[in-house]
């Protein structure tokens, strides 16, 4: 695991959840809360984020609903879906149309949730490194192109 800590967004719409989560994980993750989908979109234009968990059941907009949002604007950040109800449908839209990394019941248990936290950003580094190699291959056989080009001048 790198020195540089893991950002972490949590949304919930209560803010004793938001409080709890943070005092939990502020000294393993760099958190940043937001009490709405609408407060945490704001957050993700401006903020790089890795770890986006949020909570399902909040007013105005769904956790699948945020994540959805999210999806749209930037589908780097590995998502997980937090609910305190057995809501089955809310799973199956969250991995169909949220695309989410993980589904967790609350409340939530800490290893648990440091557990897939972890799993996400790991899938999210090798994510990233393959994007990183996809763009130097590019690169390459565009030079490789160019040096054809040159050779098949002369």
């Amino acid at each position: 695991m790198p020195d540089k800590k893991i950002t972490v967004l949590y949304v919930d719409d209560e803010p004793n959840n938001l409080f709890s989560f943070k005092a939990t994980f502020r000294l393993k993750y760099n958190i940043i809360t937001a009490t709405s989908g609408d407060e945490a979109m704001e957050i993700l234009k401006k903020t790089p984020i890795e770890i986006i968990i949020t909570d399902q059941r909040m007013p105005n907009m769904t956790g699948v609903e945020f994540l959805e949002k999210v999806l749209e604007i930037n589908a780097e950040p590995m998502r997980l879906l937090l609910t305190g109800y057995a809501d089955m449908n809310a799973v199956i839209d969250a991995v169909n149309k949220g695309k989410i990394f993980h589904y967790l019941t609350k409340p939530w248990n800490e290893e648990e949730l440091t557990m897939s936290i972890e799993r996400a950003y790991e899938v999210y580094v090798q994510q990233k490194e393959i994007v990183d190699m996809n763009s130097k291959l590019l690169v390459s056989n565009d030079q490789l192109e160019f040096l054809l080009r040159q050779k098949l001048l002369d």
